[in-house]
């Protein structure tokens, strides 16, 4: 594994000499640019592997996404072979429909030490929830980005996180299923502790993800990328495209239809993804990802 070929695989030419926030930033927005999260895998009949060599292999030179446990694992190895002291956390990530937290984690991130302060590095949530900066780990603060406001709340130990929804303009109506979370105007989207956690904490719901039959990931094949004013995702057959905040704090979205014999060359001219096997696009979960 070579950090040159990591950057080359993101773009990123700017120098990394400076261990401060600003590059952190940097090598960040590029990643989330570059890497989509998917879960394509499962789709293909491909196992999703919980080891750093394999994401490597997968993420870098293949040039496909991954889900969180991929994609900040891969952000953990860069940003601790640059020097930054990095922790991995573990989250469990809201579900609206049932108004609830799942009991065990499901969701990996990262917390970097850095100048006397503590940030959340999650580059492997995707979708419109994704994080495009590094967010300072405060609680009670607006923490605008592009896609909106995040903030953090802390009660006993517990830290949540939310993003105030913008209102969205969807060019054509009829192919939007969002109308359940369309009066939303804040979505929380995961708790987490400051426990540290290793690796191997996260097999288990590595593996259940992939394989449990009401799994989201079962139930739906996903695969979304950031772009430089938006987000465009493939849900199953749904394409869709927003561009965050063109219009009097209001968000552009255009969906349309992907049919079969379109999908090929729809993953490799918006997500830049060449498949090896034979995918298979599911979408037979309720649960909304906007």
């Amino acid at each position: 594994m070579d950090i040159q070929e990591y950057f080359s695989r993101i773009s990123y030419r700017g120098s990394h000499n400076k261990l401060d926030l600003a590059t952190m930033s940097d090598i960040f927005q590029h990643h989330i640019q570059a890497v989509p999260f998917e879960n394509l895998s499962i789709h293909c009949g491909e196992s999703i592997e919980l080891n750093l060599e394999a994401t490597y292999n997968k993420i870098v030179r293949k040039k496909r996404g991954g889900w969180c446990m991929e994609n900040n694992y891969l952000l953990s190895w860069v940003l601790k072979t640059l020097g930054y002291d990095v922790t991995l956390l573990g989250a469990k990530v809201y579900v609206p429909e049932l108004d609830a937290y799942p009991d065990e984690i499901d969701h990996l991130l990262l917390r970097v030490e850095l100048d006397g302060k503590s940030y959340i590095v999650d580059g492997g949530f995707g979708m419109a929830y994704q994080l495009w900066q590094p967010m300072e780990l405060i609680s009670g603060t607006d923490q605008p980005q592009t896609p909106g406001v995040f903030r953090f709340q802390e009660k006993s130990g517990t830290w949540y996180l939310e993003k105030v929804k913008r209102k969205q303009c969807v060019l054509n109506q009829s192919t939007s299923t969002s109308q359940n979370v369309e009066n939303e105007v804040c979505r929380r989207v995961y708790l987490f502790t400051l426990q540290p956690r290793d690796i191997e904490e996260f097999r288990g719901c590595n593996a259940h993800l992939q394989t449990a039959p009401d799994s989201l990931f079962v139930t739906k094949s996903i695969c979304s990328l950031q772009t430089a004013d938006g987000i465009r995702a493939l849900v199953g057959w749904k394409l869709t495209e927003m561009k965050y905040n063109y219009r009097d704090n209001m968000d552009l979205v255009e969906i349309r239809i992907i049919a079969d014999e379109e999908m090929e060359k729809t993953l490799k001219e918006k997500f830049n993804i060449t498949l090896d096997k034979k995918f298979v696009p599911v979408n037979t979960s309720r649960l909304s990802l906007f």
